[in-house]
């Protein structure tokens, strides 16, 4: 059955606002998982402008599911991913000055630069993602360099203006998902993924997990955590047809 994993870095986008100790994103994550959650995310950034340290140790603690630590390929990511020993780590581009991540990580370009740092995680016991666009060349060398699972970009299908643009976008995942489960990769998707765009992608079989956060997170604000989460499960199973 497809999954969808949690990300709760908004929720401490808001704590931050005030510097203050609400809302609390531990307590979030554990609301979304008694909504159902099968996972939850965390991206730990450099600048730490939203999820703090304090939250990743507090999580690794209390999270049933599954954790999954959002970084970019820095020693001192490494050091902190080791110690946490989350369930798995997604490898991303990061950049100070950027909102949110703006697109995959150049695996064709840089992939050698990436070993090490999916050798030690690996070597620790965790699994490693990779971000990646779908674009069959990125896929092709995460599976070179030894990745277990690649996250499909759907930013630009997400930002699709226009129904042309959106099938276009569309086709272009549908692809990258059959090429990385040729290669024997696991699959997850994500990034801009909506209550109304998800009716797109939930259908693709080869995806075994969403990672979603912005948006059930804005939802959250209105309806509540898990009634928010309750609704993106139902919308996902009911497009993948149970």
């Amino acid at each position: 059955m497809v999954r969808l994993s949690v990300n709760v870095d908004h929720v401490a986008t808001l704590r931050q606002a005030r510097r203050g100790l609400e809302p609390d994103p531990v307590t979030a994550a554990q609301m979304a998982e008694l909504a159902g959650a099968d996972g939850i995310i965390v991206h730990l950034r450099e600048d730490r402008r939203h999820v703090q340290d304090r939250d990743l140790y507090l999580l690794k603690d209390v999270v049933k599911t599954r954790l999954n630590l959002e970084m970019a390929a820095t020693e001192e990511m490494l050091g902190i991913a080791l110690k946490v020993k989350p369930h798995m780590v997604t490898l991303v581009p990061e950049r100070r000055e950027e909102l949110t991540t703006e697109g995959g990580l150049d695996v064709k370009g840089k992939g050698d630069s990436l070993i090490p740092f999916l050798k030690r995680l690996q070597e620790g016991g965790i699994r490693v993602s990779l971000f990646v666009d779908p674009d069959p060349e990125q896929i092709r060398r995460s599976r070179e360099i030894g990745a277990d699972i690649v996250e499909i970009h759907t930013g630009l299908y997400s930002e699709a203006r226009t129904g042309e643009e959106e099938e276009r976008e569309l086709a272009k995942i549908k692809e990258a998902v059959r090429w990385a489960r040729d290669l024997g990769l696991s699959v997850h998707a994500g990034h801009g993924l909506n209550y109304q765009n998800i009716k797109g992608v939930a259908p693709i079989r080869g995806i075994e997990e969403f990672s979603i956060g912005h948006s059930i997170i804005a939802r959250s604000i209105f309806v509540g955590i898990e009634r928010a989460v309750r609704e993106m499960i139902d919308l996902i199973r009911t497009c993948r047809g149970g």
